[in-house]
């Protein structure tokens, strides 16, 4: 398995386990937890696959994903919800798949060869919408909309630094996991010292 892949698998079943754990937050049943699993962990990548014409989506016959998907939610059925400890295991699973969808993202525009600019806002869009559709189908404040922490902003500061980093010649293997590094300790910084965006 190449390293693209396993970023992919590792982001899928991430993103999985935070739309299954916002799901039992706000205590839908079996579907719901499943709708909304699927849709963080697919839909900004779809979203992401069609602006840049990838056909079929990448996702489409990978039953590696799928079962991914379905692991995550097994794990938070069986899990305890005192032992999940929600809103803080939602947040840290987020912010690692932030990271690595965004990477992820950023790698297959310049594969594509995108132009390093719309890579970086492409692999921003395939980072935050999964968890911005979820939180649309839950009824909640989007993450991506909220004052008080960063988090498109960490997607777009950690992806500048990786496409700065590929041109320089750095491999893109650590390129990107200087990307994800970036992304997760920025979103988690900004969470911890409440660093945001002016208001306009």
């Amino acid at each position: 398995m190449d390293f693209l892949s396993l970023v992919s698998y590792i982001g899928t079943f991430v993103f999985a386990l935070t739309g299954a754990l916002k799901a039992r937050r706000h205590q839908m049943d079996i579907f719901g937890a499943a709708l909304l699993a699927f849709v963080t962990a697919y839909g900004g990548g779809t979203i992401r696959d069609i602006l840049l014409g990838i056909r079929p989506l990448s996702w489409i016959n990978d039953y590696t994903a799928l079962l991914l998907v379905l692991l995550a939610l097994i794990l938070v059925f069986l899990f305890n919800q005192k032992v999940l400890k929600l809103k803080y295991t939602i947040f840290i699973t987020d912010a690692i798949g932030l990271g690595l969808f965004t990477a992820l993202g950023i790698q297959k525009c310049i594969l594509a060869e995108i132009n390093s600019g719309y890579a970086v806002i492409l692999g921003t869009i395939g980072a935050s919408f999964g968890g911005l559709l979820a939180d649309i189908l839950s009824n909640t404040v989007p993450d991506l909309l909220k004052k008080g922490e960063l988090y498109a902003t960490a997607c777009l500061v950690g992806g500048t630094i990786q496409v700065l980093l590929e041109k320089q010649g750095v491999n893109f293997n650590i390129s990107m996991s200087v990307c994800i590094v970036i992304v997760v300790a920025v979103r988690i910084l900004s969470r911890w010292r409440k660093i945001s965006l002016p208001e306009i």
